[in-house]
């Protein structure tokens, strides 16, 4: 196989996308394992290389002796194209194998529209696209990511879901293949059987799903008894001793997070009721200061990086911050490493933070009120005032800064117009922050709004809410840009045609499997990126399968009704999330879980959330 790859190389772009033999790849004998995983990751070299999840689980697999875990990526198209002409099939990085030689494919779903390249892939790597239609000597299809939380769009492609963190799930899985291999008792079924018993494993074919006449889920039952009704997710509970990548693989072309990612801790303590991750990565759960500071040295040594990533979904929240960014620092400085903090929060940003991240030669900083007005923050549980903003936007102002970005949504849930025009409102009252004690000699400031489209996603809140209908949508992003007339404000919007397909299959079912199987024959394949995405094709392929948008995007979801992901059980309670969403209509917020435990349940998972009082 390698040599068919390399006769095509030179014949395509970015040919270091699909050579292998990178710094700290993992090469074993293949001859003296007993699994082989291919980790296939459905976007390009540059976006899969930048996933720290991969890399985390990469490791995992490779740590054990008899499996062989390599990373296979999308080609792009002009890859693609001389694949299928000179009869290559879909390969790993490492060895040039083909993927239908594996005993497991893995796929990581990050987004919704992605499902078309994870497809094409299957297809690309010679094997049927449909899990009922692959024998017994094809590799087993296995999907993890967000998207497996949602998994039915996709579930007639895939054998097996991984649920949640699967650092220790997927040695199980892949101990259980070993097993039943060595023992003779392997068969496929009864290994999907076996793998359903493992927590953290969704066996879709072994569900039965109806349909009521007004298209709405009738029931999803197990087809065995010894199938659990639902799959709880796994969650690590130890985050100081579980497997963290410090020796992770070095690109050889420019990656989208060309750096240091250190894991501070997972879990998001403020509950923002739009956010999918802010709900499925809960309970919270925080690494020491000392085991993420000699993370970092090990990291930076073993990669010759000059930037650390400090990654979490609300940096600031870290509760050791102050303890964590004074040891880095410590060695950071003298070595010229640049501290990177993203995520912070406009409540949580002061002057001591900003001076200790001075070393990120920057001049804009990010930050993400979600809504223009403080009736709708309320609303969506931001919980942020915008005494909060303008004080972080004047720290950022006097320490030198004259480039803010700010981030919003459109469309949002008890939205009015008077709330989209506050968002002009408020960019407008950040550029007059800027010149409140005159004008700077020789500078000037630029605030950039950028807003995208809400999508109900599984999950949250917001899950029975409906989507705005795509006219509604794109006017008021032409409302708002007839509302911004200075031009130190800049306005950049989502393509609402591409958020209104995204929330299709964010709150989908399995008869969307046909449409997306339609979309791959027709050619159709990374949707996530704007020159390829093409909503009059999708338009096409929904109306020759049958399928209304509107069913799934624009429709308000009954509180009562079964939801095609019920089936997963995240921890945080429906009871809990169904009292967010009636708050949200009364614009009640409920407080972060430093100030009081609200009762979401996902403690109930373990981990010893430090503010549950059930963890005390």
């Amino acid at each position: 196989m390698r040599e068919k790859i390399s006769g095509i190389l030179k014949t395509v772009s970015k040919p270091g996308r699909y050579t292998g033999g990178e710094f700290g790849e993992v090469i074993k004998d293949k001859n003296k394992i007993k699994l082989r995983v291919a980790f296939c990751f459905p976007d390009t070299y540059e976006i899969g290389m930048s996933n720290l999840g991969v890399r985390i689980l990469y490791g995992v697999l490779n740590q054990m002796e008899d499996v062989w875990c390599e990373r296979v990526y999308a080609p792009w198209t002009d890859m693609e194209e001389k694949m299928r002409e000179h009869g290559v099939s879909l390969f790993a990085q490492e060895s040039g194998d083909a993927v239908r030689d594996f005993d497991i494919a893995a796929f990581s779903l990050q987004y919704e529209l992605c499902y078309t390249t994870a497809v094409n892939m299957i297809d690309l790597a010679g094997l049927p696209i449909y899990s009922k239609d692959r024998g017994e000597d094809m590799p087993v299809l296995v999907a993890g990511g967000p998207c497996a939380y949602n998994a039915e769009p996709v579930a007639d492609f895939f054998d097996i879901f991984s649920i949640g963190e699967g650092e220790d799930a997927w040695q199980e899985l892949a101990s259980l293949y070993m097993e039943m291999k060595e023992s003779g008792t392997y068969t496929k079924s009864a290994f999907l059987r076996a793998a359903s018993h493992l927590e953290g494993f969704y066996v879709p074919s072994l569900y039965e799903v109806t349909y009521k006449e007004d298209g709405t889920i009738a029931s999803f039952e197990p087809k065995y008894p010894d199938v659990p009704r639902r799959v709880v997710k796994r969650i690590v509970k130890d985050l100081n001793t579980s497997y963290f990548p410090e020796r992770p693989v070095v690109p050889y072309v420019d990656t989208v997070h060309d750096r240091v990612m250190l894991e501070v801790f997972r879990g998001c303590i403020r509950g923002c009721r739009f956010c999918q991750a802010g709900m499925v990565y809960r309970p919270v759960r925080e690494k020491s200061p000392e085991v993420l500071n000699e993370q970092a040295k090990a990291m930076c040594k073993n990669t010759g990086y000059g930037e650390i990533s400090m990654t979490s979904l609300s940096i600031s929240d870290y509760s050791c911050l102050d303890t964590l960014t004074d040891d880095l620092l410590a060695w950071t400085n003298e070595k010229k490493i640049n501290l990177s903090l993203p995520s912070l929060r406009a409540d949580s940003f002061t002057k001591e933070l900003m001076d200790k991240i001075s070393t990120v030669r920057t001049s804009s900083l990010t930050f993400a009120p979600e809504a223009g007005t403080q009736r709708l923050r309320d609303a969506i549980n931001k919980n942020l005032d915008e005494s909060d903003l303008m004080n972080a936007v004047r720290v950022a102002f006097d320490a030198g800064k004259n480039l803010v970005k700010l981030y919003f949504m459109n469309g949002l849930p008890t939205e009015t117009y008077e709330d989209i025009a506050g968002i002009a409102e408020l960019a407008q009252r950040v550029v007059h922050e800027f010149y409140r004690n005159g004008k700077p000699k020789g500078r000037g400031v630029t605030v950039t709004v950028s807003v995208s489209c809400f999508i109900p996603k599984p999950h949250t809140p917001f899950q029975w809410e409906p989507q705005d209908s795509l006219e509604s949508l794109m006017h008021k992003q032409m409302f708002l840009a007839e509302k911004i007339t200075d031009r130190r404000v800049r306005y950049n919007w989502h393509d609402a045609k591409v958020s209104r397909v995204e929330a299709v299959f964010a709150r989908g079912d399995r008869r969307l499997a046909p449409a997306i199987a339609l979309a791959v024959s027709r050619g159709m394949r990374f949707d996530a990126w704007d020159e390829y995405f093409d909503y009059d094709k999708w338009e096409s392929v929904f109306r020759d399968t049958g399928i209304d948008p509107a069913f799934y995007a624009n429709r308000r979801f009954g509180e009562d009704e079964i939801l095609p992901w019920d089936v997963i059980d995240i921890g945080v309670s429906k009871e809990f999330m169904l009292r967010e969403m009636h708050k949200a209509h009364e614009s009640r917020t409920t407080p972060n879980c430093k100030e009081t435990c609200s009762g979401c349940g996902a403690n109930k998972l373990g981990g010893d959330c430090r503010w549950c009082p059930q963890a005390k």
